[in-house]
């Protein structure tokens, strides 16, 4: 489906946590992460527990999505 779900929820760890599940994972799980802890990190944020669930999205539906779910939790 091409698209990806971001569930965020504050963490006190300090740090970010970041859990996927991809269908992709061996081709694009590196680059997947990679785009993700980018993203939060552009925003500013430190300390966040991420859950992502991927259907094969590409990187910007991946960047909006994040931004989207992180500035709705806020």
């Amino acid at each position: 489906s091409n698209d990806i779900m971001i569930m965020v929820a504050p963490n006190e760890d300090g740090k970010v946590d970041l859990e996927l599940e991809s269908i992709v994972m061996k081709q694009f799980g590196k680059q997947i992460e990679k785009t993700i802890l980018k993203k939060v990190k552009e925003l500013g944020i430190e300390s966040i527990t991420i859950k992502a669930q991927d259907k094969g999205a590409l990187d910007y539906t991946i960047k909006a999505r994040v931004q989207t779910a992180i500035e709705r939790a806020m």
